[in-house]
């Protein structure tokens, strides 16, 4: 367990970085060294929110945590089972996110887990001093989990465009 920024590749295998990304710690978020590309950020927990919210869920079920909404998530998954493991419920990818189920990796083990079948994002805010908030999309579940997951864990990130002045 470490509390510096740091990555991995699922099994060490190259070939999964290629298709799924690398697996970051929450702290390699955080700690500005461009995991992001320039004019790019992690989202906030309340940027995923408004995300949510545009697809579709309340915003009193986005302010929960744990199994929410109904198709959101099934919104954000890349359709079929090319990467997604069977049956990619309610898969449309009707927002062009095109999430992938790149797995995690455990934090106190280093054990990975669930690459195909669970995708988790992390979001850039904590919730306390060892955990923040994330994302989970599921290959048997059309809705998003919202959790509180240890910040040595290593999940799948996504950056988002940073709001210019002009707008664009």
């Amino acid at each position: 367990e470490t509390e510096t920024g740091a990555y991995a590749i699922y099994n060490d295998d190259p070939s999964n970085a290629e298709t799924y990304g690398n697996i970051y710690n929450w702290y390699s978020v955080d700690d500005g060294r461009g995991t992001c590309p320039e004019d790019w950020h992690i989202p906030t927990d309340e940027e995923i929110k408004e995300l949510e919210v545009y697809l579709g869920m309340s915003e009193s079920e986005a302010n929960s945590w744990g199994w929410r909404g109904t198709d959101e998530g099934g919104k954000l998954k890349e359709a079929g089972t090319v990467h997604w493991a069977s049956p990619n419920t309610g898969a449309t990818n009707e927002s062009g996110f095109t999430a992938f189920p790149g797995g995690s990796r455990f934090y106190n083990d280093g054990i990975y887990q669930n690459m195909g079948g669970l995708g988790y994002f992390w979001s850039s805010s904590e919730d306390d001093s060892n955990y923040a908030w994330s994302r989970l999309l599921s290959y048997n579940f059309s809705g998003i989990h919202r959790g509180s997951y240890n910040k040595s864990s290593g999940f799948s990130v996504r950056c988002m465009r940073d709001e210019t002045e002009t707008g664009t």
